[in-house]
């Protein structure tokens, strides 16, 4: 939903400056032609303000053209950004304009025939007719909590249901205030750094996330790229290196699969342990979603030191533009978040914080997941036995499929990396290679990263056609 702060509006009334707002996204293309804006009542609720605000904001808009309104469906952005583009392009400069073109003409292009790149979900997988009914029973139940402002870490109703879920299916004991709920884990990032301090060295796996060295690094915090082994993060090289916080997936590392092991997983927590400040931080963004055997128990269940922050997050198993995630501070960080980053506002709304909080409640969470599992593990034996069963079964090899939303596929080929990447563009076949992953020097090449979750399935065969073609007949 879009939203705005309305805290500093100057001179205007609240009205107008929502009203310049929204026309300033329209403007800028934020806005697209035939958008739908969000109803009085609920964009009212989400922004704090009374329906009449908005109601005068849309009939000012209105009024000037900006916006329609269709009877009984809604309002919606009114179609003249074209002509809004042909007059800026004269003031933009010839470069820009051409690079504004470009983008518009990849928007317009028809997807490609299999993208192995995206980790979108389908809308058909997101259970909106149940998601509604919770919806609409927070609206009429729990108006007074939607409109109390609050606290930093969340409201305690989303963040007891958390504690429940994780005690319950990942075997952690937490108190709820230890739960801090945000806006995508890339923003719980940030917090951790300015928890943590920007002058520890920050270690990330590698291969690994690329964006994690991005955001440390933004935060002006050293960030150094740690090898890995068959087991996962190598301890030597962190010793090697200094590094004070590191940064890990061990139930499935990302990209690789690697699960690490028991032996790893007490190896890195005696390295925690042996001196102060350092920490762990385990991301466990696709834990729900372990397709074969038991979930993998978590490094925080088996932390006696209090040396690991648990991070997670509700965009693998609800979909991607659901921005809430969440993370477990040890009890001897929580006092100093409290102290140093409690000015902070939570940036999920109230309203989406309730209604997540009642469908972990009543099971619907737990409903959803186990339907996910079963989809996907579905999908990915189908395409397993389409790889099987295809001309590539003598020439490819796969691992790390036992979890999660992709698994790497080896290919023997006399192409190079690059070739195949072109060939494969050709045809339609998006693919990442795990060397993109790397930072420094790459040991093999031609081994993808084959994220299968946007993948229909029913191409399965004449996507195997064409990669096959792609890496040499």
């Amino acid at each position: 939903m879009i939203t705005y702060s309305l805290m500093d509006t100057g001179s205007d009334s609240l009205y107008e400056y929502l009203c310049k707002s929204i026309k300033n996204d329209i403007m800028q293309g934020t806005l697209k032609a035939g958008e739908r804006l969000p109803s009085k009542r609920i964009f009212a609720s989400n922004l704090g303000v009374s329906v009449v605000t908005v109601e005068n904001a849309y009939a000012q808009l209105m009024a000037e053209g900006y916006i329609y309104s269709i009877p009984k469906k809604g309002f919606y952005v009114a179609d003249f950004n074209s002509s809004i583009m042909e007059q800026r392009k004269p003031l933009l400069g010839k470069d820009m304009a051409a690079e504004e073109e470009k983008a518009q003409a990849a928007d317009q292009e028809d997807c490609c025939f299999a993208d192995f790149s995206s980790n979108q979900t389908s809308s058909d997988l997101f259970p909106f007719t149940i998601w509604s009914k919770v919806i609409r029973e927070m609206l009429s139940d729990s108006r007074v909590q939607l409109m109390t402002n609050s606290p930093c870490g969340g409201v305690l109703a989303l963040r007891e249901a958390i504690g429940r879920y994780v005690r319950d299916f990942r075997g952690m004991s937490v108190r709820p205030e230890q739960i801090i709920i945000g806006a995508g884990t890339e923003y719980l990032y940030g917090l951790l750094v300015q928890l943590l301090g920007n002058d520890r060295i920050y270690g990330v796996e590698n291969p690994g996330y690329r964006k994690l060295e991005n955001i440390y690094r933004s935060f002006h915090a050293p960030c150094e790229w740690i090898t890995m082994d068959d087991a996962g993060i190598c301890v030597s090289a962190l010793e090697e290196k200094a590094v004070e916080i590191v940064h890990i997936t061990p139930s499935h590392q990302y990209p690789t699969g690697i699960v690490m092991p028991i032996s790893r997983r007490y190896e890195l927590l005696g390295w925690a342990s042996r001196k102060e400040g350092r920490y762990i931080i385990e991301d466990d963004y696709d834990s729900e979603l372990r397709l074969s055997g038991q979930p993998i128990p978590t490094l925080q269940s088996i932390d006696l030191s209090e040396k690991v922050i648990y991070m997670n997050t509700f965009t693998k198993t609800l979909c991607s533009t659901v921005r809430i995630s969440y993370m477990i501070l040890p009890p001897k960080l929580l006092a100093r978040f409290y102290e140093r980053l409690s000015f902070y506002s939570c940036t999920v709304s109230n309203f989406e914080q309730y209604t997540l909080a009642r469908f972990i409640e009543e099971g619907k969470f737990e409903a959803h997941v186990n339907r996910l599992r079963n989809h996907y593990r579905k999908k990915r034996d189908m395409l397993l036995e389409a790889l099987d069963h295809s001309k590539l079964k003598d020439r490819i090899s796969v691992s790390g499929e036992e979890a999660g939303l992709h698994f790497l596929l080896s290919v023997h080929t006399e192409l190079s990396e690059g070739a195949v990447m072109e060939r494969a563009g050709e045809r339609g076949i998006r693919l990442v290679p795990l060397s993109s992953y790397f930072y420094g020097e790459v040991r093999e090449e031609n081994i993808y990263v084959m994220n299968f979750s946007s993948i229909d399935i029913d191409r399965a065969d004449e996507i195997m056609e064409r990669l096959y073609q792609s890496f040499g007949n």
